[in-house]
């Protein structure tokens, strides 16, 4: 059995760091309390703002959900004004998502009162040998998502 002294196990720190970035991400998601849209709309949207254009199938297993759903979540966020539709050039059959003006301006807001937050809490909360150890971490999290 491990001591407060002994080195953490993968597991130990794997649970520790999964349950503190669970939080992490509510909390940020908390940031933009006014926007009305679903976690589920916001990922979509990002996700066609970082990737470009896409069917509502392929953003369907892009984000492991039944087309279905998808569907649903596209047709609010067109709805919306936040995703627009047309033809697919190599396709006439279906349908590609692009995002709007309105939608990256959106993004734009929920990710800047994201960050914002977040650098208020690092300023108010952390000293300067923190914020080097914590950006030390940001590089090695990193190094786990390329992995």
């Amino acid at each position: 059995m491990a001591t407060s002294h002994d080195e953490p196990s993968p597991e130990q720190v794997a649970a520790e760091l999964s349950v503190v970035l669970g939080r992490v991400a509510r909390r940020l998601r908390r940031t933009s309390p006014g926007l009305e849209l679903t976690q589920s709309q916001r990922s979509a949207l990002s996700l066609l703002d970082r990737e470009g254009p896409s069917t509502t199938a392929a953003l369907a297993r892009a984000e492991l959900v039944r087309p279905q759903s998808m569907r649903l979540t596209v047709a609010a966020l067109e709805t919306a004004g936040l995703v627009e539709r047309a033809p697919d050039p190599t396709d006439g059959r279906q349908s590609v998502m692009s995002v709007t003006a309105l939608g990256r301006r959106t993004l734009e807001g929920v990710r800047a009162d994201k960050q914002s937050w977040l650098a208020c809490a690092i300023g108010e909360e952390l000293d300067a040998a923190e914020r080097r150890t914590l950006n030390d971490a940001v590089a090695l999290l990193e190094r786990l998502v390329l992995k």
